[in-house]
Order: C-alpha cells, then sequence, then structure tokens
C-alpha cells in the first residue's frame, strides 16, 4: 500500500510528460503532410504520403538559412557573454568585500523586478546614438548582462566551502586563480543552468530584434518566421509554417539534451541541505 502514492506520482508525471509532448508530436508529423491534406489528417499519425515539400519550399521562400545564422550567433555570444559576467560579478558579491557592496547587490536585484519591455525604449534610444541599430552588436550587448544570473551565480558561491579556497591560496593561487581553477569548474552545474536559461530566452526573443534590425540579412528565426506568416494574402501555407517551427526547436532541443545531466544535478544540488 505504501508504493501506491509512489505509482501514481509517476503515473501523474509520465501523464503531464506527454500533454506537453504531444502538441510537438503533432507539429511534427504535419511538418511533413501535403499542406492542402493538413487539417484534414491532423489526427493521423500514420498518414502514409508524407513528404519533405514543406521543408524543401520554406528554404526556397525566405533567407532561413541566414535567419538560422544570425540567430545561432546571437544565442551562442550571449550565452558565452553572460555566463562569463555573471560568473565573475557573482563570485565578486559572494566572496570578495568592497564597500557598498549589498548596495550595489540591491540595485541588481532590483533590476529584475523592472519589465523588460520598460527597457526597450531607452535601450533602443542607446543603441541609436552608438550607430549599433542593425548590427549583430545591438542583438548581442543587451543580453549579456542581466541581474537573474549573478544572482544565480551569486547564491552558488555563497555556499562554497571556504576551506578549498584557503587550501589554494596556501598552494600559492591568487584571486583568478582561485576563481578560474577552483571555484568555476566545481560551479559547472550551475553555470550550464545559466546557460541553458539564457540560450533558450535569446534564441526564442522576438520583440527586441524585430525593433533593432531592418535589414532582412540580420533577422532572428523568430522575426523572419512572423514575417513569413504575415506574408501570405490569401492563404497560409500551415505546413510551411509548421516546418520552419520544427527547424527553430532543433537547437534548443540539442542544447538541452547537451546540458540535461548537468542541469539536473543542479538541481538536485539545490534540493539537499546540510
Amino acid at each position: 500500500m505504501k508504493k501506491f502514492p509512489l505509482y501514481f506520482g509517476y503515473l501523474t508525471l509520465i501523464l503531464m510528460a506527454l500533454s506537453m509532448l504531444y502538441p510537438f508530436l503533432v507539429m511534427l508529423n504535419l511538418s511533413f503532410v501535403p499542406d492542402n491534406e493538413i487539417f484534414s489528417q491532423a489526427g493521423n499519425f500514420f498518414y502514409k504520403g508524407l513528404t519533405l515539400d514543406n521543408y524543401k519550399n520554406v528554404f526556397e521562400q525566405i533567407p532561413l538559412s541566414r535567419y538560422f545564422f544570425n540567430s545561432l550567433l546571437v544565442a551562442l555570444i550571449t550565452t558565452i557573454g553572460q555566463v562569463v559576467f555573471a560568473s565573475m560579478a557573482g563570485y565578486a558579491f559572494a566572496r570578495l568585500k568592497f564597500p557598498e557592496r549589498n548596495v550595489l547587490f540591491l540595485i541588481i536585484l532590483i533590476t529584475m523586478l523592472v519589465p523588460p519591455q520598460v527597457n526597450i525604449i531607452p535601450l533602443f534610444f542607446l543603441m541609436r546614438e552608438l550607430h549599433l541599430i542593425d548590427t549583430y552588436s545591438a542583438l548581442i550587448l543587451p543580453g549579456m548582462f542581466g541581474g537573474f544570473g549573478i544572482f544565480l551565480m551569486r547564491q552558488y558561491f555563497l555556499g562554497f566551502p571556504k576551506e578549498l579556497e584557503e587550501a589554494a591560496k596556501i598552494d600559492g593561487c591568487n584571486l583568478f586563480e582561485n576563481f578560474f581553477k577552483i571555484a568555476l569548474p566545481l560551479a559547472l552545474p550551475t553555470v550550464v543552468t545559466l546557460a541553458l536559461f539564457t540560450f533558450v530566452t535569446t534564441w526564442n526573443s522576438f520583440m527586441w530584434p524585430l525593433i533593432v534590425t531592418n535589414s532582412e540579412s540580420m533577422r532572428t528565426l523568430p522575426v523572419g518566421l512572423a514575417i513569413f506568416k504575415g506574408s501570405f494574402r490569401e492563404v497560409t501555407l500551415w505546413g510551411d509554417l509548421l516546418a520552419c517551427s520544427v527547424i527553430c526547436t532543433i537547437p534548443v532541443i540539442g542544447v538541452f539534451l547537451l546540458g540535461k545531466r548537468y542541469f539536473i544535478n543542479d538541481i538536485m544540488q539545490g534540493g539537499v541541505k546540510e
């Protein structure tokens, strides 16, 4: 009888996972169905007339490869910058003592309460004054700094054992060697978690790339997909849209699978208290 609640929990989790996976499976299946038969075959997972025409049409109608490259480049550089700056700042706030440390950290926490939409207009004027509109710099720089990453890394380094730092100092390590050789490698699960959140957020970003890009060669995938959908005047090519949506999800799934082990370890470490 004691095992019944455990089995019930597993069953609940499986049902929840299937409910979230089902829309993606439907999208994946219909992306191979001819456009004129999508609505008639919406619930048929065993349709025999699957085709790659939808994927071919997408690459022929829009510069999808360019959109994909832009999104991937922006997401990767933004993620690397966010991880580097957030980990260094988090370590400084957690382990170093400097004037007004708590006040500065409180200001960073307050910035997390400000909706991102509020910052769009000031950021746009700033990028315009710096002559960065319609450039990769405008797409990348605002996302490289954020309060969430600093907060996340600071919380990890607060629980970092001081004995390891003291032992490293005895061995002759300076501050930078202590950070890069001792603290940062041990923080890998938290770093990967931050990288996953940053990559997914940047990859799915729509409003900011829409505002700061003008030319077609600088558009990212979400912007290109929205313009592609709005370019049809009489009929919407749902098959092509579904194919494009599947392509958009591939990097996110790949990045999550690569960092899944570290992500789960970070969650488990966060849930264990001595």
